[in-house]
């Protein structure tokens, strides 16, 4: 078997490696909550939101590409089994059938919120061990911060006329 040999000392590399795991296991867990969300969501805004779920789908897979790779490129062997993510998944996930669109935007804004979350953690964690995973892990919660953000504007109360 041949062992890559990581450009980081062993103990930058066990917190950064753990960092890029748990941020892998997140965002395919993201993607499957997408699209479970996606072929199961009803009501007047289905379509608008139907898409939306795609956008968040489309940047949970590849950002899990990029956080893989990385991990790759550091020796680490990236962990994307169904078993591992069913095992070690954390966030929120949806309930089985169908979903309003007010259901499946409270779910994607709480799981988006708790996939940010735990990546700020892994954002301070590797922030010494390897800038350049940290710049990688902000450059994720950027773009899930965004989508976070997208959703909640879906449910925002409207103003009514007397307003």
């Amino acid at each position: 078997m041949t062992v890559m040999k990581s450009t980081l000392p062993e103990e930058a590399l066990g917190v950064t490696g753990t960092a890029l795991q748990e941020t892998l296991v997140d965002l395919l867990g993201l993607s499957l909550i997408g699209k479970q969300a996606h072929w199961n969501i009803v009501g007047p805004r289905f379509r608008s939101i139907h898409l939306q779920l795609d956008e968040v789908v489309a940047t949970a897979r590849a950002h899990s590409d990029t956080v893989a790779e990385r991990a790759a490129a550091l020796g680490v062997p990236p962990d994307g089994r169904p078993e591992t993510v069913a095992a070690t998944f954390a966030l929120l996930g949806t309930k089985d059938g169908r979903l309003s669109e007010t259901e499946v935007v409270e779910l994607m804004v709480s799981a988006l919120e708790g996939a940010v979350g735990r990546l700020r953690e892994r954002i301070a964690a590797t922030e010494r061990p390897d800038p350049v995973t940290q710049d990688l892990l902000i450059s994720v919660t950027a773009d899930l911060e965004k989508q976070r953000w997208m959703f909640e504007a879906e449910n925002h109360p409207r103003e009514t006329a007397s307003s």
